[in-house]
């Protein structure tokens, strides 16, 4: 920005979305993208404008109160700091007597936001923005004169449970501390800030780093139309795609992305064919006319060189969390989780069920159907603690039948935890003795954890790379979170054996059953007692 941009004088309060756009643009000289590149996907203004207007987007055609949460879901590098910032610079400028508090993941992360809002009001950078500034402006806060402030918080109990404010912004959730978290939903209040009503609340910027972390959970809030949603990636911010690079090594006139394909290297690209890295994502749309976003097309190529295909979707992509310490990786939503009624009877062979015994923790039962072709349909599942077993033999007896759920077919044998010939240590009973004294087989098959498990990938991910030969119903709620969380310890990576942390219940039992399956086993029918 020149000396003299920065003695120009702030433009009027906008009032409407395009407004807001130009003022961003003669005030700031920020040029923020309005259109997503990708269906499906928000554009960066879309959160500015809910900040500012209030305007939300929701999955509920008739909500029953507006949204005033929200949650931003965005790429590494894709501007979620910077314009948290921008936010609380228009919110400070134009809601006097407001009170912000930015909260991050680490304090060097809220510092980074409150770094680019010092950059807004430095005298260097615009002459009219120093004037408003009340006092100096500190490492942890900044005020303005009509009475609006913005500070720093520490991620502690202490210092979040102290706050009253109206407006918790909150930087790269996912690392949190989950009771911190919890603490910060009850920071906030509502206020007449000038002529303006603000509704309190709790923005969240992230990416997201943790299967079924705090991130996780505040997507599924989203889609329950509790808050709303943002989400863009790496091509939603991409700067335009001049001459200089290509979607093809010799682009058909009739398309900038045609599917013909040759097999010479292009130099511009150093790919086989002259296949542009970002074809797969990007699909030529960053040539089209659009306000351009930050990351630069050769930047972005670089960063994709450098990473696996699964911190590229996570991180940048935002399609899922990391899985680095997965247990179980080759587990993908997209590809194992069904939501039809399975197979047809006519395919099936027989059903059967996976069992893990608990008492203060949950007792895990999976109920399967088994293909003659061999492949598991894991169709329903039952995980409750504290319940005795008898409890749980009356309802594999009942066939798990529930409301808008009908009894499944008997089980042809039940796959429970080989440890069940010995006592239970909380109850002293022998589980397995049990269940065959009530006329179930009990099926059998001895394998170390790591064995197990490896049976289970095979079906998740043959490496034939045929289809998978087991699959989960979405019903099965329990199962499909614990097959995403169920990992190894980060700090010990010498570890061969899983975290027990309660992702192993629901997995144990269909290992159990896969492993009956799978590997020589035996079966034992005792006889039925009432």
């Amino acid at each position: 920005m020149t000396t003299t941009d920065a003695a120009r004088p702030l433009p009027a309060q906008p009032t409407n979305p395009d407004e807001l756009h130009t003022w961003l643009k003669d005030a700031l000289d920020l040029h923020i993208p309005r259109t997503p590149v990708l269906l499906g996907n928000s554009a960066p203004f879309d959160y500015l404008s809910f900040v500012f207007f209030g305007h939300a987007p929701t999955q509920d055609p008739q909500p029953t109160q507006p949204l005033t949460d929200c949650v931003v879901w965005a790429n590494r590098g894709g501007g979620k700091t910077f314009l948290g910032a921008v936010a609380t610079l228009l919110d400070l400028l134009f809601r006097p007597t407001i009170e912000i508090r930015i909260l991050a993941g680490s304090l060097d992360q809220s510092r980074r936001m409150h770094a680019h809002l010092r950059d807004f009001f430095d005298p260097r950078q615009h002459e009219a923005l120093a004037a408003l500034v009340d006092g100096k402006i500190t490492d942890r806060r900044l005020s303005l004169t009509n009475g609006s402030s913005v500070e720093l918080l520490a991620q502690s109990q202490t210092s979040v449970r102290g706050t009253r404010v109206q407006k918790l912004r909150c930087d790269e959730v996912d690392l949190f501390d989950p009771d911190v978290w919890d603490a910060a939903q009850l920071t906030t209040r509502s206020k007449l800030c000038g002529d303006h009503y603000v509704q309190g609340s709790v923005e969240c910027l992230s990416t997201m780093h943790i299967p079924h972390g705090v991130m996780h959970r505040l997507i599924k809030e989203c889609h329950e139309s509790k808050r709303a949603l943002f989400r863009w990636g790496v091509v939603d911010v991409l700067a335009h795609c001049g001459d200089e690079h290509q979607c093809r090594a010799t682009e058909m006139s009739s398309s900038r992305c045609s599917a013909a394909l040759d097999h010479r290297e292009d130099p511009k690209t150093g790919h086989l064919g002259g296949t542009c890295p970002l074809l797969p994502e990007c699909k030529g749309l960053a040539k089209s006319s659009r306000t351009p976003g930050h990351i630069t097309i050769t930047d972005a190529i670089t960063q994709k060189r450098r990473v696996s295909l699964a911190v590229w979707e996570s991180e940048m992509l935002c399609l899922r969390p990391r899985r680095t310490h997965a247990v179980l990786p080759e587990f993908d939503p997209r590809r194992h989780v069904i939501d039809h009624e399975g197979p047809p009877p006519h395919m099936i062979r027989e059903w059967a069920v996976g069992m893990d015994f608990g008492f203060k923790a949950p007792t895990a039962i999976i109920w399967c159907a088994i293909t003659h072709e061999n492949v598991i349909y894991a169709m329903d599942e039952r995980v409750q603690a504290e319940v005795i077993l008898d409890d749980h033999i009356r309802a594999i007896r009942d066939g798990l039948a529930r409301d808008a759920i009908p009894a499944w077919p008997p089980p042809a044998f039940l796959a429970p935890d080989p440890a069940g010939f010995q006592p239970n240590i909380e109850t002293g009973n022998r589980p397995n003795l049990i269940l065959q004294h009530h006329g179930y087989p009990v099926r059998i098959s001895r394998a170390l954890i790591l064995e197990g498990l490896n049976l289970v990938r095979a079906r998740l991910a043959p490496a034939t790379g045929e289809a998978p030969r087991l699959y989960v119903h979405a019903r099965c709620k329990t199962l499909i979170e614990s097959l995403e969380k169920y990992h190894y310890d980060p700090k010990r990576p010498e570890d061969p054996n899983p975290v027990k942390d309660g992702n192993d219940h629901a997995v144990d039992a269909l290992r159990y059953l896969i492993q009956a399956m799978d590997k020589p086993s035996k079966t034992e029918v005792g006889s039925y007692y009432p």
